[in-house]
């Protein structure tokens, strides 16, 4: 039986305390009062008063005990033999009545053997305390252990087929079988301890009550055990699940932003190729890579450094500032202390293109987006003008970053509106020491 998982421990361990259990009386036995006092069988008393006779035995062994006017009693060639009998012995007993009838009645119990009081306790050999209950609770030990490690093995896979739950039944019942009957079983009469099937008397009231008692707590233990552990393995299943779930749904939410990025792009550059703006269009061209180049970097990513983001939105915010020229202006606030702090990957694009989309922009009025650090807190914020003539939304902007915030921090964020200014708060996440 090989042990490999820290389960097996707790296995071992169980049926240890199962087997100490069920030997309880057995360990106080050595503490308390002394064995011949209650270890010894001794025929229970009959309904009928005790007669006396004179035994007679015949050449076979068996004995008659004759009643003076009485039909004579049977003496088991077994009794006497245990307990020393000779003919012509004065016997004072009660006696078993015949099972069927015609027959003898049979010896019960001797009161006195030749005018002295019988003492059984004389023809009693004793096996060894210790022997004894070392294979008493060698014996349980092993039986529960047989019997977990058994439910274990096949109730191991959360849903079990017909067929692997017959082979356990069939297995189960090939074990406890097996083991009552090597149970080991003191023989009084010669000192040793010998296998169950040997004795004559193979169920005992004793040993069918432990035996009984190991097996049903053995098997629930058992099933319990593998109930928890299925427990344990589904929510483990689900857990990972879920990751996987929040990873793709992710993934989803920050493929969006490409497409929608690139479109908006594109229409700047090809108005300054169409301008003859050659400088200012290699310019651009080089933030538009270095933005392309963090979004397939970090798209993977669901924490970045603020730093990283800032150096993003400002490669962001310098295509805007192109195409909305001394109309648009970006004002960064930030104190040293937050540039080490994390934020989920591409959170200031959707809010500086939100600002840009739904506000009027001009000469006369120039919109400023701020972007601070503020007790732990990154604030994105500008002026409300909204446009005569609104721009249908794709609903891919701020419900996105909302989303995802949630999905990556647990946290949302804060979004106020006065009338008079939008700003959007997102916690900030302080770096783990190492």
């Amino acid at each position: 039986m090989k042990l490999k998982k820290p389960e097996h421990l707790v296995s071992l361990l169980a049926a240890i305390a199962i087997a100490l259990v069920v030997n309880f009386s057995y360990l106080l036995l050595l503490f308390g009062q002394p064995r011949y006092e209650w270890r010894p069988h001794i025929p229970r008393p009959s309904m009928e008063q005790p007669g006396e006779g004179v035994l007679h035995l015949s050449p076979d062994g068996h004995g008659y005990l004759v009643y003076a006017g009485r039909d004579s009693v049977y003496v088991p060639q077994q009794r006497v033999r245990w307990f020393d009998l000779r003919d012509g012995d004065l016997m004072r007993v009660d006696v078993n009545h015949p099972r069927r009838e015609g027959g003898h009645p049979v010896l019960n119990r001797i009161y006195e053997l030749n005018g002295e009081e019988f003492d059984y306790n004389q023809f009693f050999n004793y096996p060894s305390e210790t022997l004894e209950i070392s294979l008493q609770l060698l014996y349980f030990w092993l039986l529960s252990l047989l019997l977990i490690m058994l439910m274990r093995r096949y109730l191991q896979v959360p849903h079990l087929s017909k067929w692997r739950m017959v082979q356990l039944v069939l297995i189960a019942a090939m074990v406890v079988v097996g083991m009552f009957l090597i149970a080991p079983m003191p023989d009084w009469y010669s000192g040793n301890i010998r296998p169950n099937f040997t004795h004559q008397r193979m169920f005992d009231s004793v040993l069918v009550m432990k035996f009984s008692f190991t097996v049903i707590v053995s098997i629930l233990y058992g099933w319990i055990r593998m109930l928890v552990s299925h427990r344990q393995q589904v929510e483990m299943e689900m857990e990972q699940l879920q990751n996987e779930s929040l990873t793709a749904r992710y993934h989803l939410l920050v493929g969006q932003i490409s497409p929608h990025f690139f479109f908006n792009s594109l229409n700047s550059l090809s108005m300054l190729v169409r301008e003859g703006q050659n400088d200012t269009a290699i310019r651009y061209i080089e933030q538009l890579s270095y933005s392309f180049r963090y979004i397939i970097q970090n798209g993977q990513n669901t924490l970045v450094p603020l730093s990283d983001e800032l150096r993003f939105a400002e490669s962001f915010s310098y295509q805007y500032s192109i195409r909305y020229a001394d109309k648009l202006f970006f004002e960064f606030e930030i104190d040293d202390v937050y540039r080490s702090w994390h934020l989920p990957a591409l959170s200031l694009q959707p809010l500086i293109g939100n600002a840009v989309k739904h506000n009027t922009i001009t000469k006369s009025r120039p919109l400023h987006v701020t972007i601070r650090a503020k007790d732990g807190w990154l604030e994105v914020s500008n002026p409300i003008r909204p446009k005569l003539t609104p721009e249908p939304s794709t609903g891919i902007g701020l419900h996105n970053l909302v989303t995802r915030w949630r999905l990556i921090t647990g946290c949302d964020i804060l979004i106020l509106n006065d009338g008079e200014t939008f700003t959007v708060r997102m916690p900030l996440q302080k770096p783990t020491e190492a």
